[in-house]
């Protein structure tokens, strides 16, 4: 078995030929996200896990659920990004959507967030008493199960009876999709008018910088995202809808991914708490460590000039 699989893996062709010049930059453009979205996603999830002021508080434990989809997504597009994969019905060299449904988990998980900012806003009380961080760390993992329990019922099914299941879920995503946009109006218009007649305090800003995150997330998210869904919905309704050589030349694709770096990049930029626990957890860390040995080796080579003159 681990020889087929080494087998498998080592015949996988790569995603372009390399016969044209647009072949280099798909290549190296793949390289360059993936790696730029797996460290600034990555580095979202530490300066979390690092930060106990941070994890106490329900809106950064979502965000710390997100910021681990998007880190595994940025990883995932070694693969489906330099490498020759098509995920369908029938697949090629594909994943059985393990890792395109990467995206659905923050899907769900916006959704909820959204709920959970709306219930702390309008509802303090009720949301006190039963939103606690235990709740909302089985609604994250909820996220998780129900994503890939899914998927493990339509690996083991036929394939004709998968393919009716993915349809159904795209009928899902497309009402899961109109909840998310009521909810991104409904939670502007709360920021836009009842946050502000409250008396200035720091509850009332914290309230507004969740707001503001959330609903730029979203929005976000959906413009992203919507033109695969479009497409997708397209090919199961009409037959029809724009085909790609392979998920790395898949435009629809490579945007709905570029989730997974715009996303942390909206964390960071929106809270300023996150954005210095992530600079205090990692990257002030790593410019240190190299500061250090910069100071180290530039005597080193002094010494070493000197010597040879």
């Amino acid at each position: 078995m681990r020889l087929t699989m080494l087998t498998f893996n080592l015949t996988v062709p790569l995603s372009v030929d390399f016969s044209r010049p647009e072949d280099y930059l798909i290549f190296i453009f793949h390289i360059l996200f993936a790696t730029g979205s797996a460290l600034l996603a990555g580095s979202v999830v530490i300066g979390i896990m690092s930060t106990r002021a941070l994890r106490s508080q329900n809106r950064f434990i979502f965000m710390l659920n997100t910021s681990i989809s998007d880190t595994l997504t940025g990883c995932s597009v070694f693969y489906l990004g330099l490498f020759d994969v098509q995920e369908g019905y029938p697949s090629r060299n594909g994943t059985f959507y393990i890792l395109p449904s990467l995206l659905g988990v923050n899907v769900l998980t916006f959704v909820f967030a959204q709920f959970d900012r709306y219930l702390a806003v309008c509802h303090p009380f009720f949301y006190k008493l039963y939103i606690t961080r235990g709740v909302v760390i089985g609604v994250c993992a909820l996220c998780w199960i129900y994503t890939y329990s899914i998927l493990t019922v339509q690996s083991v099914v036929p394939v004709e009876f998968a393919a009716q299941m993915n349809a159904f879920g795209v009928i899902v995503l497309q009402v899961i999709v109109a909840v998310k946009v009521l909810m991104t109006i409904k939670l502007y218009m709360i920021t836009r008018y009842q946050l502000s007649r409250e008396a200035p305090s720091c509850d009332k800003d914290s309230k507004n910088e969740s707001l503001r995150i959330i609903v730029f997330v979203v929005i976000c998210f959906l413009i992203l995202w919507a033109p695969s869904f479009l497409n997708i919905s397209v090919k199961y309704v009409t037959k029809n809808g724009l085909r790609f050589k392979n998920e790395a030349t898949n435009l629809f694709a490579i945007m709905a991914r570029f989730n997974a770096l715009s996303t942390p990049a909206l964390y960071i930029r929106g809270s300023p708490a996150l954005r210095a626990a992530v600079w205090n957890s990692v990257w002030s860390k790593v410019f240190r460590r190299r500061e250090k040995r910069f100071l180290w080796v530039l005597p080193c080579a002094r010494d070493n000039v000197m010597g040879k003159i």
